[in-house]
């Protein structure tokens, strides 16, 4: 059995090698990496490794040959070229190569979110499904590391806002979504769908827990309105065009597109996830 991970230099990839290689033989590993250079210096040098980038078609062909199950890390939006297109890339690329499985990283309630970040992994879904290849949707909601702004902020004692209003976000760690997306690489009969999160939380409930976590007391975040936050942004430096794109992810969140109530994250791990005073430790120490 082969096993591709694409994207593999990320932390998020890096992290998927670690934990197959404690089952899979070092030869069965393919990273697929945009730079190889990178690659010799954060990956294990007993796997191999294949180069391809996501606007390269013929590329991905290549690199998928020979490949039963596939992890298609997505790519990071804001390019030259498209992410859907890319994405259309991989996905065209893995038909062609006879790619028995994807695992897809996609979006917290794909089939039901409306914001402008799930759009290109609803888009994703609809090509993999058309595609006829078996699949698994990991719909991850959100990193707590996302949120170190707001974690150095509380540990610093500093006060800060956000127009999240009671919106509730299911944070949890990048390596538990990780960790959770190898077993599910490695699994026999893998569900078609993943709903992947921590438990909801609101950003007061944040405020709380960091106070917990740190021991401080002298801050506080403040709700406020999409448009304030907005201004705040601008004020400080944030450029204009990237304030609205900061301003949309809080509306999402209020929304609660990123909240998820599902246990699929802790049963795919096979443990409780990380109590999240030690969450917020491990990313303050980093």
């Amino acid at each position: 059995m082969k096993y591709a991970i694409s994207a593999a230099t990320g932390h998020f990839g890096q992290i998927v090698i670690q934990e197959l290689l404690k089952t899979v033989a070092p030869t069965d590993v393919i990273a697929i990496v945009r730079n190889p250079q990178k690659a010799a210096k954060v990956l294990p040098t007993t796997i191999t490794v294949r180069q391809a980038d996501y606007t390269d078609e013929p590329a991905l062909e290549q690199a998928l040959a020979g490949i039963d199950r596939f992890l298609f890390i997505s790519s990071v939006p804001g390019g030259k070229v498209a992410r859907e297109q890319q994405h259309q890339n991989v996905v065209t690329a893995a038909t062609a190569s006879g790619v028995g499985y994807i695992a897809y990283t996609s979006y917290a309630k794909a089939d039901t979110a409306k914001s402008w970040l799930s759009t290109d992994h609803v888009a994703t879904e609809k090509m993999i499904k058309a595609s006829g290849i078996d699949y698994s949707f990991l719909r991850n909601a959100w990193y707590l590391e996302n949120e170190s702004s707001y974690l150095q902020a509380g540990a610093a004692g500093h006060d800060a806002i956000y127009a999240a209003g009671d919106g509730k976000i299911s944070f949890a760690l990048e390596r538990e979504y990780a960790v959770a997306a190898a077993k599910v690489l490695l699994t026999s009969t893998p569900k078609a769908v993943y709903e992947f999160g921590g438990q909801p939380r609101s950003y007061a409930d944040l405020e709380q827990a960091i106070k917990r976590a740190t021991g401080r007391a002298d801050f506080q975040f403040k709700a406020v309105s999409p448009a304030d936050y907005q201004a705040d942004l601008i004020a400080n430096g944030v450029d204009a065009t990237m304030a609205p794109v900061l301003v949309g992810m809080q509306t999402m969140m209020a929304d609660n597109e990123l909240n998820v109530t599902s246990d699929d994250l802790p049963t795919v791990l096979g443990h409780a996830l990380t109590p999240i005073e030690t969450a917020i430790n491990e990313i303050l120490a980093q």
